[in-house]
């Protein structure tokens, strides 16, 4: 039976992939608004599939010690730091009912360079200078608990500090938890050679590795660069959104494991609506940044099986800002090929038959 998902695809994947009695198209909707960066869904991920470890990397990337989507990381925990510049966001305690902005004491105490008392053992009274500096070399805790000790690394110094407070810094950080994104359009599958690589019932893309030659074609093909080869072992892995656990009628194991319900699973249509009200929340609460990335059945992939609530533009968090299926065009790439071998074939028949009368 010709699969009808190759080159650019249906809009509802499982149906038109030859499943007759598919149910609703399956899928994850990953709010990184409240993502705490824990890895809970990493070891998840890992134990439930049996993934390989990745090895202890130190990649100097703050805590994210897996760097990408690979062969033996399915979900990828992205740390992101942002500075912000002092005085960007609003006082601590502005707009509470207690009162107004915070006064000096109340900053100091908050970053760690002063006291509730407005004392600071060891620091001359109002010289913030100097209790900026006393923090940063890891004063001791006074006896009565109102001294400062910061307990980093040899030579770091908490965000912000050390730089006298004109050129402090704040720091936001962004949090994600990748996956491949079980494209509509899934190039992956399109240009896969020997089957490996299969639409399920429930609209997801599953690679089966007792099949995959390791020809590489749909590393290459997919547009978020999600598979990748392990190495020793030639073949394509990635996430299969636990196809056996779903089967089972159970939760993906990286959903299950999310403590704060980041990363959600359930049927598409109903992930999007509660994506589109969670937004609209942010918004209302003040966040203009938040937006929706891959839930766009018009977009280049026709909408992703897993997307995402981002804080910030695409590509802060690595992926692209507008993806396209790489298979797109090759349905016009092929008629143009076959018009010019028409043409090339009449050009020689055409000088056979006038060099032979």
């Amino acid at each position: 039976m010709p699969d009808a998902n190759s080159l650019y695809g249906p809009l509802d994947p499982a149906p038109d992939a030859g499943w007759t009695a598919a149910g609703p198209r399956m899928g994850f909707f990953t709010d990184t608004s409240v993502c705490i960066g824990c890895k809970a869904c990493e070891v998840a991920c890992k134990e439930w599939n049996a993934v390989p470890e990745s090895g202890f990397d130190l990649l100097g990337m703050s805590y994210d010690n897996t760097g990408a989507l690979t062969a033996n990381s399915w979900r990828h925990v992205a740390f992101i730091e942002q500075p912000v510049p002092a005085g960007h966001r609003t006082a601590t305690f502005a707009g509470n009912p207690t009162g107004g902005s915070a006064g000096a004491t109340s900053a100091a105490v908050a970053a760690g360079t002063g006291s509730a008392s407005g004392t600071n053992p060891g620091v001359p009274p109002g010289d913030a200078d100097a209790a900026a500096r006393m923090a940063d070399a890891g004063s001791p805790v006074a006896p009565d608990g109102t001294g400062t000790r910061f307990l980093g690394m040899p030579g770091a110094a908490p965000p912000g500090r050390g730089t006298g407070a004109e050129t402090r810094t704040d720091f936001r950080w962004l949090m994600m938890s990748d996956v491949c994104k079980h494209c509509t359009h899934a190039a992956c599958l399109d240009v896969c050679p020997t089957g490996s690589l299969f639409r399920t019932e429930f609209g997801t893309v599953v690679v089966q590795e007792d099949i995959c030659n390791g020809c590489g074609y749909c590393i290459s093909a997919c547009p978020y660069g999600v598979i990748d080869q392990r190495r020793g072992d030639g073949r394509a892995w990635k996430c299969t959104l636990c196809y056996d656990r779903l089967g089972a009628g159970m939760t993906p194991a990286c959903a299950q494991a999310c403590p704060t319900e980041s990363i959600q699973y359930g049927p598409l249509d109903e992930l999007r609506e509660r994506a589109a009200q969670r937004v609209a929340t942010l918004h209302e609460r003040g966040v203009p940044q938040a937006r929706l990335y891959g839930h766009d059945p018009t977009d280049g992939v026709g909408g992703d099986g897993a997307f995402f609530l981002l804080l910030d533009e695409p590509e802060v968090y690595g992926l692209p800002p507008d993806p396209v299926v790489t298979t797109r065009d090759l349905p016009r790439m092929w008629r143009r090929a076959g018009l010019a071998a028409l043409a090339m074939t009449a050009a020689a028949v055409a000088a056979f038959v006038g060099g032979s009368s």
